[in-house]
């Protein structure tokens, strides 16, 4: 029963993987900061995950860089559907104080990016705010492919 409530609580709470494709981890040390009791991204029905294919959402931080070019994309292809992607902080956005040196740009122009939060490093705050902004087209999609695979599977138990 308990494994029940759980497994339906999960299926409608938004699962983040966060990345990091260089720089200074000043935006993940703001990232863990979510996760802390002062902020408790947790009550807002956001979860962090390691793996990219639990993640409805990949947070990504950092310019990326030359190692992390290949390494991106393939998790953003490992990422299931929808794949929505928040990019976080300067160096996510434009390269920061990264951009003279040996980086491949932006996130933007590795993967496509549904929300952009800049500073250095953001609040917070100002984090959540991005993640619960996307939440509501996150879970919709969600719940859609969720309904989609629901009457596929009633229409294999009637054939």
């Amino acid at each position: 029963m308990i494994i029940m409530i759980k497994d339906f609580v999960r299926k409608r709470s938004i699962n983040v993987c966060i990345v990091n494709t260089g720089g200074c981890n000043g935006c993940d040390i703001e990232i863990v900061s979510t996760l802390a009791p002062r902020y408790d991204i947790e009550q807002y029905g956001i979860y962090v995950h390691n793996n990219p294919r639990e993640a409805d959402v990949l947070v990504v931080t950092g310019p990326v860089t030359g190692a992390w070019e290949k390494r991106l994309l393939e998790l953003y292809e490992k990422t299931p559907e929808p794949k929505i992607v928040v990019s976080i902080g300067a160096c996510a956005l434009s390269g920061g104080i990264f951009k003279e040196g040996h980086i491949f740009g932006p996130v933007d122009k590795i993967i496509p990016v549904d929300a952009k939060l800049p500073g250095c490093p953001p609040r917070p705050s100002e984090i959540i705010s991005a993640i619960v902004s996307i939440a509501p087209e996150a879970l919709a999609a969600k719940e859609k492919i969720m309904n989609q695979k629901l009457k596929e599977e009633k229409n294999k138990t009637k054939a």
